[in-house]
């Protein structure tokens, strides 16, 4: 699976911040909810339009994104 085919980025939705399949739930919204102690159930649970494909999606694009970022050199 890749998170592209899943993750979308529209600059009129959400600020712009990366969402799930055009809905109005972000990437961050599911983050934050597994950080939080939610398990995969609880969000197929509360947000029936996701998926767990959706949610491993979110991961998958944190994921590239943290190894995407560059590292400064400390001073």
């Amino acid at each position: 699976m890749s998170y592209q085919n899943r993750i979308t980025i529209d600059p009129g939705k959400r600020g712009g911040k990366p969402c799930i399949r055009n809905l109005r739930i972000t990437v961050y919204d599911v983050l934050e909810y597994l950080a939080s102690g939610m398990s995969e159930a609880d969000i197929l649970q509360d947000f029936p339009d996701l998926t767990r494909d959706d949610i491993r999606a979110c991961l998958e694009f944190a994921a590239d994104r943290e190894r995407k970022l560059v590292s400064l050199p400390r001073s």
